[in-house]
């Protein structure tokens, strides 16, 4: 078991830290940063981000144009999200005490959370917006998120996202869930709250995607832990089913925003090809630079950054496990991201050096894991 991993351990009431000398929310930053999540500070022991500095509290303020992040500063919450471990070592190798957030759309995230509130029952309307529920239904002993999201599932003939064992869920301190996903095609999905107006998917369930962040499993706060269970420490692909009731629901951006498109398996192909790694090492390499190059079908807001740190820090991995030459990684990487981005060398040659560097401190074994 890796250190990183063992702050996830779900047989231990509190994780421990990594290793003598270095906090546990820094390693969980850099466990989440390593994955491509871009992280950002929470207030010590609670679940909101780090309050900004003075100047960004002034009326009129917005993160629109603020001097924070060039300037190595956390503020406005999830927009100071980053995967720049030089960074991250500042933040919470100065700031132990803070909590660790996680910006869900640029990690490509879409997280089902499921509360278990004491509240009265609304009407019958919200309680799974869109799909009536008729009066002879004897709604008795329906109480909560984790009865609404499972009504929901049976309808759909699936199974409930909180009996998924296939992928990372974590328990809140409040007696909730947070079920972890990975975004695919391409689409941004958007954030809701609970039943109220606008887009919801089912009372007492909230959805964290694009516009919103989730904190990281391990982060402790003053209520208690948010704790993994079960084995699964990755999150796997958005249920199709799932995805159309997001669909249905309202949680697709309107269509003049641009979303990337999935690079054919054709492609993905050539990419596997030209990187030189192989087995599934080399699959997981593909998969991160088709991504990269999928960036191409969008001029902006497609994440390109984050995935080509993802993809380098991966490489760099490889590298070091033995598995793939230095000089071959940085040329793959630096090629796929002239196609995604042509006439950005000065841009992207930092993001790929910067990314093999952090890498080659974790080697990958012929399987793609530490």
């Amino acid at each position: 078991m890796t250190d990183e991993l063992r702050v996830l351990r779900s047989d231990s009431p509190r994780p421990a830290p990594a290793r003598a000398g270095v906090s546990q929310s820094l390693t969980i930053a850099r466990w989440c940063a390593g994955r491509g999540w871009p992280v950002h500070p929470l207030a010590p022991g609670r679940k909101t981000p780090a309050g900004n500095c003075a100047a960004c509290r002034e009326p009129g303020h917005t993160y629109r144009g603020c001097r924070c992040p060039a300037a190595g500063r956390w503020c406005h919450g999830f927009r100071a999200a980053t995967l720049d471990f030089a960074r991250i070592e500042q933040w919470w190798g100065g700031h132990p005490e803070f909590g660790v957030g996680i910006a869900c759309g640029p990690a490509g995230l879409v997280v089902v959370d499921i509360d278990a509130h004491a509240r009265q029952l609304p009407g019958r309307d919200r309680l799974l917006p869109g799909i009536d529920i008729a009066e002879t239904v004897d709604l008795t002993g329906l109480a909560n998120g984790f009865h609404t999201i499972g009504v929901l599932a049976a309808l759909r003939g699936a199974a409930s996202p909180t009996d998924d064992e296939t992928t990372l869920r974590v328990r809140t301190p409040s007696g909730g869930l947070h079920v972890w996903y990975r975004a695919l095609s391409g689409h941004r999905w958007q954030c809701s709250s609970g039943s109220g107006g606008g887009r919801a998917l089912a009372w007492q369930v909230d959805v964290r995607a694009h516009g919103g962040y989730i904190v990281a499993p391990g982060t402790v706060t003053g209520a208690g832990v948010y704790e993994a269970v079960g084995t699964a420490r990755e999150p796997a692909p958005l249920p199709a089913w799932l995805a159309r009731e997001l669909e249905r629901t309202g949680h697709l951006p309107p269509a003049h925003v641009p979303a990337p498109r999935p690079v054919p398996p054709r492609a993905r192909q050539a990419v596997l090809a030209a990187s030189g790694a192989h087995g599934a090492a080399g699959r997981v390499l593909a998969a991160l630079l088709a991504e990269v190059a999928a960036c191409a079908a969008v001029a902006e807001g497609a994440g390109f950054t984050e995935k080509l740190n993802r993809a380098a820090y991966t490489a760099g991995g490889l590298v070091a496990g033995g598995l793939l030459d230095a000089e071959e990684a940085e040329r793959v990487l630096g090629e796929t991201a002239a196609r995604a981005r042509p006439g950005q060398e000065r841009r992207y040659g930092a993001v790929i050096r910067g990314g093999l560097s952090a890498g080659r401190t974790r080697p990958l074994s012929p399987g793609g894991r530490p």
